[in-house]
């Protein structure tokens, strides 16, 4: 059905008319300036054609899918259910099944009356929010008992528009509260809040027809996946700005997480990574360039905070950010420094290592490959030269000389490789195998495109580990799914991230559409996607999985399997894995660092669940203390086992710590990462169990 919206009634639809007088009245009409454009029409159709057309799994545009994109839109517009009241949503339900039929006539007027209340109520929060603080933050109770939930995404909506002033109430009651205990003083509380919210305020008014059609195409987009993304002409020239930072940046990928940008990988070899100074799940709150003040960026839109992080090369950004260490509801913070610059491509390049280790009275060499990142010089490769650097050439060098040096075996380190080129991971495959296919490309149209090493013979046939995280994604996963596929290594460490997607980027007549056109399948015909590959043997994780990787994105495509190019062969590793673990489990049950990563990782699943703060300054800073004192108590732990000394009090992060924390990473010998040990002593172990004319 079609439909044509005319002013007033859009402000009837969305009941402004039960807004407080002539002053809600006033805020929604400042919006009016906010209306669809021809092109926008235009692109949204085409939009509608495309992912009906080209997109992987070309599900219907029915009814099914409009409530996906209701859910999702209002889920984007208010994720913690802070603006919006019963009354309003229940205005919205009215749309919930005809998003499909607006598409398809290419009908923007509703989504665009849905953000203009979005940024009326923000409005008004801001508002609000200003004249509290304006009346200073001494006349706030922190005495009186009361309580806030601060993971709101599956709250009830408020009753009405009184309900709604108690919940910013108690929001602005939790922001000064966690200064305050963050050690702030009152007068900076006060001046650091005024000025975030005057400078959204601000932002607010510069709000562009293009941010509203970016938000709603993207609300549609993204029902098919998270990784089909509209990109407005304005960003259309980065092809990854809504995940990822220019190289020429930080080299970090972000993503949007509620009013926070949050980190979600670190590019190997980056100025973030060899920094040392932050990590996956680190909350980006404030950028500042160079020595000038830092910009709070709380409740920014991430293609914004991109901006401002991204400068030329050799220059200094300094960010605040919010550590992932942190308990949930500990908002102290820290600011670091770091200078951009390009990644290089020998950075990036893959290096060898001897891990000595001692079994049973006897010295053994393990030699150990790091691999980075997925790696081709396309332009030389391109160009006929001879001497072009890339992945599997390098290997092939390293694998060389750590033969000539004896080792017993190899072990390939994949943790935080975030994939590259799926040539080189075919390459690279083919180096262990004796030929055959790599990994199974699925296309929309249904047709199978099967990658394969077409060499014959393999140029290493030694023993093999590879060893893996949740940060090992897309062409990590390729190698690391053929190399237990073939039962060519044992796979040891975490869960890989999960990403078995291909995606690709249409031009529009506005803008441009990041598409998924393919998805890949191991050689068992099992997809990586979402469920990425488990490992033989699992490490404790040193990230709450909830939070990173593909099975944390909404509305991630699932995990299937097809045909497998490969006959069942017999696996040469399965009679021992129970064996292997249970050597595994004795080592580790008594490692101070495996016993301090399981306790760290089980206390902070168990805070992720504690989303009720007090808002009584006593009782939240009793809350702190006990928190602190369990995470003291896991600290110390770990350091008496290793003859270390205990600590008093936490040391609280600061960029001096971690620089000196570089320099000692540095300087770490193999054997002392504690990980890459374990894996060298289950090699070990496997070889001490299988006869040597059983393990090709």
């Amino acid at each position: 059905m079609k439909h044509t919206l005319t002013r007033s009634a859009l402000a009837l639809v969305i009941g402004l008319a039960a807004l407080p007088a002539a002053y809600a009245v006033s805020k929604a009409q400042q919006w009016d300036y906010l209306q669809p454009d021809r092109d926008q029409m235009i692109a949204s159709l085409n939009v509608v054609e495309l992912l009906k057309r080209h997109h992987y799994s070309k599900p219907p545009l029915d009814d099914a899918r409009s409530r996906k994109m209701y859910a999702g839109y209002l889920k984007m517009l208010d994720p913690a259910r802070m603006y919006f009241t019963a009354k309003d949503v229940q205005e919205f339900d009215r749309w919930e099944t005809e998003f499909d039929d607006f598409l398809k006539a290419g009908n923007l007027k509703p989504g665009y009356a849905m953000y203009h209340q979005q940024l009326t109520r923000l409005d008004q929060y801001l508002d609000y929010a200003l004249g509290e603080l304006n009346q200073g933050i001494a006349k706030i109770d922190f005495s009186i008992a009361e309580s806030f939930e601060t993971d709101r995404e599956k709250a009830q909506w408020a009753p009405d528009e009184n309900a709604l002033k108690d919940l910013w109430r108690k929001r602005l009651k939790d922001e000064v509260l966690r200064l305050k205990i963050a050690n702030k003083e009152p007068q900076a509380i006060e001046t650091l809040l005024v000025k975030r919210y005057k400078n959204q305020k601000k932002r607010l008014q510069q709000t562009r027809s293009e941010d509203v059609f970016q938000a709603y195409i993207n609300a549609f987009a993204q029902t098919y996946d998270p990784h089909t993304t509209y990109l407005s002409p304005d960003n259309a020239e980065n092809f990854d700005i809504n995940m990822s930072l220019s190289l020429e940046g930080i080299g970090a990928m972000l993503q949007g997480d509620n009013e926070h940008v949050k980190i979600v990988r670190l590019i190997p070899a980056g100025p973030a990574e060899k920094s040392k100074l932050v990590a996956p799940a680190d909350k980006i709150i404030a950028v500042g360039q160079g020595n000038k003040e830092l910009v709070d960026v709380i409740g920014w839109r991430l293609d914004e905070v991109v901006k401002l992080i991204r400068g030329p090369k050799g220059s200094q950004v300094r960010l605040e950010i919010i550590p992932a260490s942190n308990a949930p509801t500990d908002q102290t913070s820290k600011t670091v420094t770091i200078t951009r610059e390009a990644v290089k491509l020998e950075e990036q390049a893959a290096k060898k290592s001897i891990l000595n280790l001692s079994k049973e009275g006897r010295d053994y060499k393990l030699g150990v490959i790091e691999i980075p990142a997925f790696y081709l010089d396309f332009k030389a490769y391109r160009a006929g030269d001879p001497e072009y650097k890339s992945t599997t050439r390098d290997v092939k060098r390293l694998i060389t000389e750590l033969q000539k040096e004896k080792v017993e075996g190899i072990v390939i380190d994949l943790r935080n490789n975030g994939g590259g080129s799926l040539q080189e991971a075919t390459e690279l495959t083919g180096l262990f195998i004796e030929q055959g296919p790599t990994v199974l490309v699925r296309n929309s149209d249904g047709r199978i495109d099967v990658l394969a090493d077409e060499h014959k013979g393999a140029f290493y046939k030694g023993p093999l580990t590879v060893l893996v995280n949740r940060l090992s994604a897309s062409a990590s996963e390729i190698f690391a799914g053929a190399m237990q596929d073939y039962h060519r290594a044992l796979i040891i460490g975490g869960q890989t991230f999960g990403k078995g997607t291909v995606q690709t980027i249409q031009p529009l007549n506005h803008g441009e559409l990041k598409l998924t056109l393919a998805k890949f399948y191991r050689v068992s015909g099992q997809s990586t996607q979402h469920q990425g590959v488990i490992p033989d043997i699992s490490y404790p994780a040193d990230m709450d999985i909830t939070e990173i990787g593909e099975s944390a994105l909404p509305e991630a495509m699932p995990w299937d399997s097809i045909k497998p190019a490969l006959e069942p062969a017999n696996d040469p590793f399965k009679p021992f894995i129970a064996e292997l673990k249970a050597r595994h489990d004795a080592r580790t049950d008594e490692d101070p660092d495996f016993v301090f990563s399981r306790a760290r990782l089980a206390l902070t699943q168990r805070l992720m669940q504690d989303t009720e703060v007090s808002l009584n300054e006593v009782e939240r800073r009793a809350q702190y203390a006990k928190i602190e004192k369990k995470q003291l108590d896991i600290e110390n732990a770990r350091r008496i086992k290793k003859g270390e000394e205990q600590l008093k009090t936490m040391i609280k992060d600061d960029e001096e710590d971690h620089v000196a924390a570089a320099e000692k990473d540095k300087k770490t010998k193999p054997e002392e990462d504690a990980y890459l040990a374990e894996t060298g002593r289950i090699l070990l172990d496997w070889l001490s169990l299988v006869p040597v004319a059983s393990r090709q």
